[in-house]
């Protein structure tokens, strides 16, 4: 149970209840996050813009490797409730089971590519609280992405740092879908 009640649908405005639908429809169910947040409408829609800008369609960046950089970051922050959701969404983005399964070895796995190497390493340098981002890691970054790809990359990180300390702050309930696949793909 989190920390405060979540709201009630029916207490918001038509407006607002427009937009946590639409939200529904898109992850596949209600993120209990959101119901948290829609007590300030106004940060709601603020974090969704950003959200939106950070999950552009036209992004350089693939939603997979988009969703493995917050898996990763969020593991990182140690938020099981932020895994739980990345996981669920890299599979809605059709990420191979394998691939998904072989993420604390993208090191050393044939299935990771160095490009993806480099950014999950950055996400894990990052996520860490404080973070430690060494020169090195920067280096091999900008061997493999531009610089418009490198700060899609860090938006994600970022994105993910708010999301991460507000579920893990409110202890926010796992909704039962993104925790079947977490108990799955990375049981605690």
């Amino acid at each position: 149970m989190s920390r405060i009640s979540p709201v009630i649908l029916s207490d918001l405005t038509s407006d607002m209840q427009n937009i946590l639908s639409a939200v529904e429809i898109k992850m596949g169910f209600m993120p209990n996050d959101a119901l948290l947040m829609a007590h300030k409408p106004d940060v709601m829609l603020a974090f969704g813009n950003l959200v939106q800008a950070v999950y552009d369609e036209q992004s350089e960046i693939s939603p997979v490797l988009k969703r493995l950089i917050g898996l990763v970051t969020s593991h990182a922050a140690g938020c099981r409730y932020c895994q739980a959701h990345t996981a669920h969404a890299a599979l809605n983005h059709d990420i191979d089971d394998a691939k998904l399964e072989a993420l604390w070895e993208y090191e050393t796995s044939p299935l990771y590519s160095d490009a993806e190497r480099a950014a999950l390493r950055l996400a894990q340098a990052a996520g860490m609280s404080p973070a430690y981002v060494s020169e090195d890691i920067f280096t091999e970054l900008n061997s493999h992405f531009s610089n418009s790809q490198i700060v899609e990359i860090v938006a994600t990180i970022s994105l993910f740092g708010f999301l991460n300390k507000w579920n893990s702050v409110f202890e926010t309930e796992i909704e039962s879908l993104p925790k079947a696949v977490l108990d799955k793909y990375f049981p605690h």
